[in-house]
């Protein structure tokens, strides 16, 4: 796809609120070895909030970040702290039982408290509000899925209600609403514990990207793509896609999806809330303050990483359904998130094989990672320091549940295969000279298929579009300007580096 963002509304970059309104803290690359108790890769919530624990507890930890802290899907959020995670209580309690249905609710909950008790701890100002999350559908078939969700709210003792309307101009068939829920401001809460883990002699390192863990040695040791080493007790895996799989095949147990969010200005207020569309494609609503006025934040459109239409598209999607709703004043905001899904849809948190105790993963949040996160970091720490968590069986990464887990494996690695073999089939029809300025596309460049992004200034970006992690052949993302794989979700950018795992290595460059 070469179509590019037409002029008007929408801001040319994509660029998240949170990271523009924040003044985070940088750190300098590691470039001698270390020793720690605990090294922690990835620097968002689920590694800065693990690391916050661990501090407290008079552990020396070390984070790990390949870009900069909070940069990533933490950064990208659209910041809801809540257990109503879409249509997925009934549907858990068909396939994983009342009782572990339950655990998964009481461990978003804790979460939750979590960060409302570590705000007024710390006092942090982050904007933390009380919301009310509602789940609404605008379809016949919907409104029956939402009735049962609510039927199952009730089984589990969820403080809820059902009602056949929202606060907006939306035709709404019923919404099932989890009370006393919260939203808040991601990165001035986090930027808080941060400090908290300097504080506590904890070490961060930006620009450093760890590639593989060592196991041959009495303690694990983390390695650095410059060689350095990271010698610890515990290696936490909170890199989004586990850097290290260690024979857990989790690039055939997860797969990604990317999902849009514009930022806006409007011409009727925000009432409150939180709100969620059961149907598809999702809406998902809720505001935050930005200048003594109301941001809205308006996402969804979700889809695969590297399938579907031209993605600028989803952001006209949200654009034109936010003009329906609310009456456009400014978009001052547009972004994009990519986030994992596991084949039950509950994430891995645990040991990253039933063999390698010392060697732990969190990942799989499913588009809920604050809540998600959190819980990932309570329970991580937990294993650290030795102390029984009640959640631990229900988030093993090693577990497996027949149904549905098996029919997920399946559909999901046929997936991969097809577009594995489809892009190796697919003939480029474009050369380097049709293509036009701040475009991208598949070309053919010598004979062979190559990718071409030609800048503003008539630059040319020409890229192998063999994906290094497991060969599938790469798609343009032309609303982030990106490099997309659809087989396990990697992306590049138009030089080739890598932006999000699982590949480690940048595409080859091409030459003309």
């Amino acid at each position: 796809m070469t179509e590019e963002f037409p002029q008007g509304k929408m801001p040319y970059e994509p660029e998240p609120f949170w990271r523009e309104s924040t003044q985070v803290h940088s750190f300098s690359p590691l470039t001698i070895d270390t020793e720690v108790d605990v090294a922690i890769v990835g620097g968002g919530i689920t590694g800065i909030t693990t690391g916050y624990l661990l501090s407290k507890q008079g552990m020396k930890v070390a984070i790990l970040e390949a870009d900069q802290i909070l940069n990533g899907t933490t950064g990208h959020t659209t910041a809801k702290i809540t257990a109503q995670h879409g249509l997925i209580y009934d549907e858990f309690i068909q396939h994983l039982g009342e009782e572990k249905t339950k655990q998964y609710y009481q461990a978003n909950a804790d979460a939750l408290e979590l960060i409302r008790k570590t705000v007024g701890e710390l006092q942090i100002e982050c904007d933390l509000t009380e919301e009310d999350a509602y789940i609404y559908a605008i379809s016949d078939q919907y409104a029956k899925k939402v009735m049962k969700e609510y039927e199952a709210y009730q089984k589990l003792g969820i403080h809820s209600e059902f009602v056949d309307h929202i606060p907006f101009s939306i035709d709404i068939k019923g919404a099932t609403v989890m009370k006393a829920q919260s939203q808040f401001h991601p990165l001035k809460y986090l930027k808080v514990l941060v400090d908290e883990i300097v504080k506590a002699g904890g070490e961060i390192y930006e620009k450093t990207t760890a590639t593989d863990i060592d196991e041959t040695t009495p303690k694990p040791m983390v390695i650095t793509r410059e060689g350095r080493r990271v010698t610890c007790k515990y290696a936490i895996a909170c890199s989004h896609f586990p850097f290290f799989d260690g024979k857990g095949f989790y690039f055939s147990r997860l797969h990604a999806e990317r999902s849009y969010i514009l930022g806006i200005t409007a011409k009727q207020d925000f009432p409150g809330g939180m709100y969620y569309s059961a149907d598809s494609p999702t809406r998902s609503l809720r505001y935050t303050p930005m200048n003594g006025e109301k941001l809205i934040l308006v996402s969804g459109d979700g889809h695969k990483t590297g399938q579907g239409t031209s993605t600028h598209k989803h952001y006209k999607a949200l654009e034109q359904f936010a003009e329906d709703v609310f009456g456009i004043e400014e978009i001052k905001y547009r972004w994009s998130a990519q986030d994992l899904y596991t084949l039950d849809k509950v994430p891995y948190v645990g040991p990253i094989t039933s063999n390698k105790p010392n060697i732990l993963v969190a990942t799989g949040y499913r588009k809920w990672g604050m809540t998600n996160g959190t819980a990932a970091a309570q329970l991580l720490a937990d294993l650290v320091l030795e102390k029984e968590n009640a959640y631990e069986e229900l988030y093993s990464p090693s577990r497996f549940y027949a149904d549905p887990s098996i029919k997920k494996f399946l559909t999901q690695n046929l997936d991969v295969a097809g577009h594995l073999i489809e892009g190796k089939i697919d003939i480029a029809d474009k050369r380097i000279e049709d293509i036009g300025s701040d475009e991208g596309s598949v070309v053919v460049v010598n004979g062979k298929r190559a990718g071409c992004y030609k800048d503003k200034d008539g630059n040319i970006n020409l890229v192998d579009t063999t994906c290094t992690h497991m060969g599938c052949e790469v798609e343009w993302n032309s609303g982030d300007r990106s490099w997309d794989c659809p087989c396990h979700g990697s992306r590049f950018s138009v030089t080739g580096d890598v932006l999000e795992g699982p590949a480690k290595k940048p595409l080859k460059k091409v030459d003309m």
